[in-house]
């Protein structure tokens, strides 16, 4: 069993920092594909990053150059560092996480929610 547990959500105001984090634990290792989607409200659920075990990162477009996703594999702990929120950034935001073979159709494949594994959420809530 796989669990994916995340923690850092709050309320900021636009142009604000924050932090968001997840800790894997059960049947998973460091090799598996990391990331976050996120639900805004009224909205389906959206890739917004995901990063391999090798450092590769992929980002939504809408936030290249404002959110960082990281991960420590000792951990088995993914990070997504968010800057220069925006209103339009509100919503909850989920871990996830895939196998590696999965890298080349990562984005559409968690856009249809089809990662392997995913958390309950923590919700980010941005006011203008």
């Amino acid at each position: 069993q796989v669990q994916l547990v995340e923690s850092g959500g709050g309320l900021v105001q636009a142009g604000d920092s924050l932090s968001v984090s997840c800790a894997a634990s059960g049947a998973i290792d460091s090799s598996y594909v990391m990331g976050w989607l996120r639900q805004p409200p009224g909205k389906e659920r959206e890739f917004v990053a995901a990063i391999r075990r090798t450092g590769g990162t992929d980002y939504l477009d809408s936030v290249k150059g404002r959110f960082t996703i990281s991960r420590d594999n000792t951990k088995n702990t993914v990070y997504l560092q968010m800057n220069s929120l925006k209103p339009e950034d509100t919503g909850v935001y989920y871990c996830a996480a895939d196998l590696d073979v999965q890298w080349g159709n990562i984005r559409s494949r968690w856009s249809s929610d089809g990662m392997l594994y995913w958390g309950k959420g923590t919700l980010v809530t941005v006011s203008s």
